[in-house]
C-alpha cells in the first residue's frame, strides 16, 4: 500500500512537470521541468507495476534534477532547495524496506536500490556542501579606520553628545551618535531596562496604511515622540515613566481616501532669546481679534461640497475651491511656556505647535489654538488625501513643511506645495509649487496652488551654514504614466531640490530618475557630511533611493562627488507616454543583478515552476522596464532597496551603514473608459491605482508564488558598510531571519526584507529594528557581524534611537509598533535598553 500511495504522488508530481514544463517550454523558459515529469511517469508507472527499476528511473530523475540544479544556481542552498527537496523526500521514502519487498524480487533490484541510495547520498553531500556557502561580500573596514580620531562636524550637528533632537539625530540626517559606552565587545550585554506601552494599537478600523514609524527625540531628559493617530507622548528617558500628552483630538475620521495612518516623529525647536523678541515684534498694535482668520474646523466646513465630490474619488479641475484666508500668526503672550516648543503634524492636516515643558497649546502659532491650517489654499480638498507624514524642517527662521499626497488616486490631487512659516507667528513665509517654481511669495489669499503638482513626503535636511534645506522630491499621479507631466514636473520629479530655507528659490535640483514611470520617488532624507576625498574636505550629501542608487553630491553645487554616469535603458512606454533614453547610475549602487528565469523561487519545485511560468508572461528587461498592459516586472519594486529610513553615516570613519532590501514587485496597466468609474477596487474600498482622469489604471503588487513567497529567490534583506571616501561595498551580509514570515516559525537566516533604518554610534555599533522578523539588533560597524538581538513584541518597522540618560548610561530606544502595509504584528510597545549597571 505504501508502494502505490508513494507511485501515485510521484505521478502526480509528473503530471504537475508535465503541464508546467510544456508551457513553460512554449513561452520560452527552460524545457527541463517536462523532461523531469516524463522521467518522473515512467518512475511511477514502474514502481506502481511493482517494477524495481523504476528505482533506477527516479534515480536517475534525481540526479538530473541535481545536475540541472547545479548548473543554474551553483551552491546556493536556498535556490537548491526547492529544486530538489520534495524528489529527495520522496526517495528516502522508496527506501522504506516495506516499499522495497511489495515489488518483484530480482537480483538486479539490490544494484537499483544502490544507484538510489547513491544519488541520494550524492544529493545530501552537495546540500551539505551548499551550506557551507554564504551570499553577499564578506569583508570588514581596517581596524586603523575603526580607531580615526572625531571629526569636525557639519554645521547642522550642534546638538549635545546624549541627546537626539532630530528624526536623524540633527538637522544633518546622519543617524549618528557620538556616544561610545556601547562596544561590539560588550554589545551582548545589553538587557532591556523599561517598557512603555501607549494604549494606541491599530485594528481592522483602521487604513491599511496604519504604521508605527516614529523615532523618538531625546532633549533635556524628555523624551518625545508620537502615536499613528497624532497623539504625542513624554516619557522620562530613564524610567519609561509617562509625564505627559497631548491628543490632538482628529477633526476627520478615516475616509475611503486616507491611505496612510502615521507619524515619524515631531520636530523640537528651543527659541532661546529670540522669541521674547518675536513676541515684542508681533504684538506691537496688533488687535487680537483680527489675528485669527479661520479654524480648521471652519476650513472643513466650507470645504464640505467639494469634499462629498471627492470622497467618492473624483476631484476633477473645474470643481469650485475653497478660498481659504491664511491664517495671520502672533506671540500672543505665550513665550513663557513656549520657548521651547514641539511641531506635530496630523492626519487632518494640521500643523500644531505645543509646549515641550507641559504639552500645552502655543497659542500664537498660527492662532489661539496654536495650529496652522495646511488645507488652507489648497485645491480638491479630500479628507485623508493630504497630510505631513514626517517631521517637519525646523530652523532659527522657519518650520518647513512638506506633505504626502496620495499616490494613484486621481490625477485632481491636492498640491504637493512645500511651505515655511514663522517659527513663532505660523505666517506664511514663502512657498515652493514645483508647477510654478519661480513663485515663491506666500500666495495671494484667494489664490490655489497647483493641483497635483509633486510633494516631498519625506524627511528633509537642513544646513544652517549655506541656509539650504534638501528635499527628497516625488512625482504628480500617476506614478506609471507620465503623457501628461509639463516640463517643470519633469524637472523637479524624483530628485533631490535644495531650497533656500529664508526664500525658497532654488539653489540647485539633481534629478535621481528622468521621467520616473516606476515609482522610484526619492524615499529617504539626504545626510549630510563632510568628506575627506584625496586631501581636500568636500561638503557632501548622500541620498539613497528605492531604486538602489546612492548619489554622493556636493551639497553646495549639487554636483556629483562620485562619478554618476547615464546608462541606456529599456524603451517603449505604453501609448501617449515615452521613456527617457537614459538613467543615472552611482558609483555607489546597489541595483541587483537583472533576474532570469532561474531567479525564480518557491517553497517547492511546483510554485517555483509557477513563478517561472509568470515571470516568462511579463514584460521584464531589466530595471527601468516601462510599465505595460501586458504587465511589467519592476525590480527593485516601489517598496525601495531604500525606504524612508535612509541609511546611517559614522562621519568620523567615512562610513556608510545601509539595509538594501531587494523585492520584485509587478504593475499592470489598465485602459481607461472614463476619467471617474472605478477599474481596479469596488466600491467602499479605499481608492488605490484608480488614477481618475488618466488613461490608465494600475494593478500593482509583490511578485509572489501561488502561496504568497517571493518569486524570486533569497537573499532579500542585507546590511552593508560602505566607504564613501571610494565608493566601495567593504560588506554586504544577509541580515534576518523567516521566523514570523513563514506558516511555521522557523529561525531560517535567508535575508529577509524591512522598511526603517539603522543608527550607528562612535563606540563602533550599529542597531536596526526594520526587518520584517520581530527583532532589535545591533552589529559590529566594522564587519557588520550581528553581535546582539533581542524579541519585539510587535513589527519594529521604526528607526532606534540612542541617548545618555540620567544615571549616565547610554540607552538604545525602539518602537515596536507594526507596520499595516507589511502586515507585521501590529503593537504599542516603546522599549529601552542599557549595559548593566556596575
Amino acid at each position: 500500500m505504501l508502494r502505490v500511495l508513494i507511485a501515485l504522488l510521484i505521478l502526480l508530481c509528473a503530471l504537475a512537470c508535465v503541464v508546467g514544463g510544456t508551457w513553460l517550454g512554449v513561452l520560452g523558459g527552460s524545457w527541463f521541468y517536462l523532461v523531469l515529469g516524463l522521467l518522473l511517469a515512467a518512475a511511477g508507472l514502474l514502481l506502481l507495476a511493482k517494477r524495481a527499476v523504476g528505482l533506477m528511473v527516479y534515480a536517475v530523475a534525481l540526479l538530473a534534477t541535481l545536475a540541472w540544479s547545479v548548473w543554474e544556481v551553483g551552491f546556493d542552498w536556498w535556490a537548491l532547495t526547492p529544486r530538489g527537496g520534495l524528489l529527495f523526500g520522496l526517495g528516502v521514502l522508496l527506501l522504506i524496506p516495506a516499499v522495497r519487498r511489495s515489488m518483484r524480487y530480482k537480483t538486479s533490484q539490490i544494484a537499483y536500490t544502490g544507484m538510489l541510495s547513491l544519488s541520494l547520498l550524492v544529493s545530501a553531500g552537495v546540500a551539505g556542501y551548499a551550506l557551507t556557502q554564504t551570499q553577499g561580500i564578506p569583508g570588514a573596514f581596517s581596524e586603523e579606520r575603526m580607531t580615526a580620531p572625531v571629526s569636525e562636524q557639519v554645521a547642522a550637528d550642534t546638538v549635545p553628545e546624549g541627546e537626539w533632537h532630530a528624526y536623524g539625530r540633527t538637522a544633518a540626517g546622519q543617524r549618528f551618535s557620538p556616544l561610545a559606552q556601547i562596544t561590539p565587545n560588550n554589545l551582548g550585554e545589553l538587557q532591556e531596562v523599561w517598557r512603555y506601552h501607549t494604549g494606541q494599537i491599530r485594528d481592522g478600523a483602521d487604513p491599511g496604511e496604519t504604521t508605527y514609524e516614529v523615532t523618538p527625540l531625546v532633549v533635556d531628559d524628555r523624551m518625545y515622540l508620537c502615536t499613528p493617530f497624532g497623539t504625542v507622548i513624554t516619557l522620562d528617558p530613564t524610567t519609561g515613566e509617562e509625564l505627559w500628552r497631548f491628543d490632538p483630538q482628529l477633526k476627520q475620521p478615516p475616509t475611503v481616501t486616507t491611505q496612510h495612518m502615521t507619524c515619524r516623529g515631531v520636530s523640537y525647536h528651543d527659541a532661546g532669546p529670540a522669541a521674547e523678541q518675536a513676541q515684542a515684534v508681533n504684538n506691537n498694535g496688533m488687535d487680537n481679534a483680527a489675528r485669527l482668520q479661520m479654524s480648521a474646523s471652519e476650513v472643513t466646513d466650507k470645504a464640505a461640497g467639494v469634499a462629498q465630490n471627492v470622497a467618492a474619488g473624483q476631484a476633477m479641475s473645474g470643481d469650485a475651491n475653497p478660498q481659504v484666508k491664511r491664517d495671520v500668526g502672533y506671540a500672543g503672550g505665550a513665550v513663557g511656556i513656549c520657548r521651547k516648543r514641539l511641531f506635530v503634524p496630523t492626519s487632518d492636516g494640521r500643523l500644531i505647535a505645543i509646549s515641550a515643558e507641559d504639552g500645552s497649546i502655543c497659542p500664537g502659532f498660527g492662532g489661539d489654538d496654536g495650529t496652522v491650517n495646511l488645507w488652507a489654499n489648497m485645491p480638491n480638498v479630500t479628507p485623508g488625501s493630504y497630510y505631513s507624514t514626517s517631521p517637519p524642517v525646523v530652523t532659527d527662521k522657519v518650520i518647513i513643511v512638506g506633505g504626502a499626497v496620495n499616490d494613484n488616486a486621481s490625477t485632481t490631487s491636492p498640491s504637493g506645495v512645500i511651505r515655511a512659516f514663522d517659527i513663532y507667528t505660523g505666517d506664511l513665509v514663502w512657498n515652493f509649487d514645483s508647477k510654478k517654481p519661480d513663485s515663491t511669495a506666500p500666495i495671494a489669499e484667494g489664490d490655489t496652488y497647483s493641483e497635483n503638482a509633486p510633494n516631498s513626503w519625506s524627511v528633509s535636511s537642513y544646513d544652517p551654514e549655506l541656509d539650504i534645506v534638501y528635499l527628497p522630491m516625488g512625482n504628480q499621479s500617476p506614478d506609471q504614466f507620465g503623457g501628461n507631466r509639463n516640463d517643470a514636473v519633469e524637472k523637479y520629479s524624483s530628485s533631490i531640490l535644495a531650497l533656500n530655507a529664508s526664500t525658497g528659490k532654488v539653489e540647485w535640483v539633481f534629478q535621481t530618475v528622468h521621467h520616473d514611470l516606476w515609482d522610484y520617488d526619492v524615499p529617504a532624507q539626504p545626510s549630510l557630511v563632510d568628506l575627506n576625498i584625496q586631501g581636500q574636505r568636500i561638503p557632501a550629501l548622500v541620498a539613497p533611493t528605492k531604486q538602489g542608487e546612492i548619489y554622493v553630491l556636493n551639497r553646495v553645487t549639487g554636483e556629483p562627488v562620485l562619478p554618476v554616469t547615464e546608462v541606456p535603458v529599456p524603451q517603449g512606454a505604453a501609448e501617449g507616454d515615452f521613456t527617457a533614453p537614459t538613467q543615472p547610475v552611482s558609483a555607489i549602487s546597489f541595483n541587483p543583478p537583472t533576474l532570469t528565469g532561474k531567479d525564480m523561487w518557491g517553497a517547492t519545485m511546483f510554485d517555483q515552476l509557477a513563478c517561472r511560468i509568470q515571470f516568462q508572461q511579463l514584460r521584464y528587461e531589466g530595471r527601468y522596464t516601462p510599465p505595460s498592459e501586458q504587465g511589467t516586472l519592476v525590480y527593485p519594486g516601489n517598496f525601495g532597496t531604500f525606504n524612508w529610513g535612509a541609511v546611517a553615516i559614522d562621519p568620523d570613519r567615512q562610513i556608510m551603514f545601509a539595509m538594501p532590501v531587494y523585492l520584485a514587485f509587478t504593475s499592470k496597466l489598465t485602459p481607461r473608459d472614463d476619467g471617474t468609474s472605478r477599474i481596479v477596487t469596488k466600491e467602499g474600498e479605499p481608492i488605490i491605482n484608480e488614477n481618475f482622469g488618466a488613461p490608465y489604471a494600475t494593478t500593482m503588487g509583490p511578485f509572489t508564488s501561488p502561496v504568497g513567497l517571493p518569486c524570486q529567490a533569497p537573499a532579500w534583506g542585507y546590511v552593508a558598510g560602505v566607504d564613501l571616501t571610494t565608493g566601495e561595498t567593504r560588506y554586504q551580509r544577509v541580515n534576518g531571519t523567516v521566523r514570523d514570515l513563514a506558516p511555521v516559525p522557523l529561525p531560517f537566516e535567508m535575508g529577509v526584507p524591512g522598511i526603517g533604518g539603522p543608527i550607528v554610534t562612535r563606540g563602533g555599533v550599529a542597531f536596526l529594528s526594520g526587518t520584517l522578523d520581530y527583532y532589535v539588533r545591533g552589529y559590529d560597524l566594522r564587519t557588520g557581524e550581528e553581535r546582539w538581538k533581542s524579541r519585539l513584541p510587535a513589527g519594529g518597522q521604526a528607526t532606534p534611537s540612542t541617548y545618555l540618560g540620567a544615571d549616565g548610561r547610554q540607552y538604545l530606544v525602539v518602537v515596536a509598533g507594526g507596520h499595516g502595509s507589511t502586515g507585521t504584528k501590529a503593537g504599542d510597545a516603546v522599549i529601552a535598553y542599557a549595559l548593566p549597571k556596575e
